[in-house]
């Protein structure tokens, strides 16, 4: 069972999203342990990009901050080959093609291997460019994690059965960001992805910052992912942050498995 399989096959899972280097490599790292101790079941960590299009103000900001302090896609890789010496939660990269691009494909996947990385997500690249990148994590060893929109409809199932890994379900139409109200038929998104692909588990991100939405998101599929919330609390608390991060993705944890 790879990783990623692992981390749905004990009931719902958490996963929470962090940007790296912001405000420096520290306290990511921190924050990454303090997730891992908290019940985190994967980590996704942001690797800073100049345009990154799916984001929101929140998540933009970080990448700003992150990058003016110096960091680097080789940084980042350090750090994560520090962390797999006593974390082993699943982690995934979440950036954008370009960043993978610009490293060089073949480089940035192998390298991904070698310091213990589990997938990729890359919010910019649609499902019909997907092949241009999966043959490559594939023989690296990585899962392409999908995802799919409330504007997905009739790709869905398409989608669903080349699927690795899980499935990402974005809740809401726009960038990520805390929302009130998540107002998508999830539990129908999850029914098309399940109906197409039984094996394959779904979490639902984008608008998710509350224990009650993670609870109700996690009761209709297999797992809540938060970003913009905890990137908040990082841009609230700086170097101070880890504590609150602790305490904050603990509260989520225990609010999605129920």
């Amino acid at each position: 069972m790879s990783r990623i399989a692992e981390a749905f096959a004990h009931g719902k899972a958490f996963i929470p999203f962090i940007t790296c280097g912001d405000p420096d490599l520290e306290t990511t790292a921190a924050c990454v342990r303090a997730m891992a101790e908290a019940g985190a079941s994967l980590i996704e960590l942001g690797i800073p990009f100049s345009d990154p299009t799916a984001e929101g103000p929140v998540i933009q900001s970080a990448n700003v901050r992150a990058l003016s302090g110096g960091v680097t896609t080789d940084k980042i890789f350090d750090m994560v080959a520090e962390l797999r010496k006593d974390v082993v939660v699943p982690m995934v990269f979440m950036t954008y093609a370009n960043v993978v691009f610009s490293y060089g494909m073949d480089r940035f996947l192998s390298r991904a291997q070698a310091v213990g990385m589990d997938g990729l997500i890359l919010p910019d690249v649609p499902f019909e460019e997907k092949e241009e990148f999966a043959p490559t994590c594939r023989a690296h060893g990585l899962d392409l994690i999908s995802l799919i929109a409330p504007t997905s409809e009739g790709r869905i199932a398409e989608i669903a059965k080349a699927a690795e890994g899980f499935v990402y379900c974005v809740s809401s139409l726009g960038v990520t960001g805390v929302r009130t109200q998540i107002t998508t038929d999830i539990g129908a998104m999850v029914a098309l992805v399940k109906q197409a692909n039984p094996n394959i588990p779904c979490a639902v991100g984008f608008g998710i910052s509350t224990p009650e939405q993670a609870r109700k998101m996690a009761a209709l599929s297999d797992g809540a992912i938060v970003g913009s919330a905890i990137v908040k609390i990082i841009a609230q608390y700086g170097r101070e942050a880890v504590p609150r991060v602790r305490d904050y993705v603990a509260e989520m944890a225990a609010a999605a498995r129920g």
